[in-house]
């Protein structure tokens, strides 16, 4: 019964987000678990020992992450909205918590972390303007250690050239049962 109330919440928390600002809630719900797992399997979780999530939301995604976190491992979660942040800071105190993953690398530096070994996200990357999709794509990739994962669900393939630019593309499997339904883009770092 605390699940189905929890659950209602985040809805309602992210609908009324997304009445207020659709270009950065990219859906009116929050992710489901199958695309939740998806995501989540595709990291190695004995390397890791530093991720970020980009666009935390609810938390959907970060409690399918916590599951794989050991006591070792620095979490950094990165959400704009105020209500959707304080409820993953409330949630989630063991990981360090910010506003805007704009500021990705400077928010590793507070965290004496040098690289990432994986970042996922759910930011909608196609709903912002170019400048600031660039913004965030060079911050993964300048966080990101050579060969480090970068694990993003999106709502379309538009994602896939400028990913390419940066990353080997792996693999990209479609998560049907997600409202709405969603590409999940495995990429990997390039080693230069």
């Amino acid at each position: 019964m605390e699940v189905i109330k929890m659950k209602v919440k985040d809805n309602m928390v992210f609908l009324r987000s997304f009445m207020k600002n659709p270009k950065h809630i990219g859906s009116i719900i929050p992710s489901s678990r199958f695309l939740a797992k998806k995501m989540v399997k595709q990291a190695p979780w004995s390397e890791v020992k530093a991720i970020a999530e980009l666009g935390s939301g609810t938390g959907a995604i970060t409690r399918h992450i916590s599951n794989h976190v050991t006591d070792s491992m620095k979490v950094l979660m990165f959400e704009m909205n105020d209500k959707m942040r304080t409820s993953l800071e409330h949630e989630f105190p063991q990981y360090s918590s910010y506003k805007n993953a704009e500021n990705l690398a400077e928010c590793m530096k507070q965290q004496h972390i040098e690289q990432l070994d994986c970042i996922f996200s759910g930011l909608p990357f196609f709903n912002f303007e170019s400048e600031l999709r660039k913004t965030l794509v060079d911050q993964i990739v300048q966080a990101l250690k050579p060969g480090g994962l970068f694990i993003a669900f999106q709502y379309s393939l538009q994602m896939k050239k400028i990913l390419s630019e940066h990353f080997i593309i792996e693999t990209i499997p479609f998560v049907p049962l997600n409202i709405p339904p969603a590409f999940v883009y495995v990429c990997r770092k390039k080693k230069t």
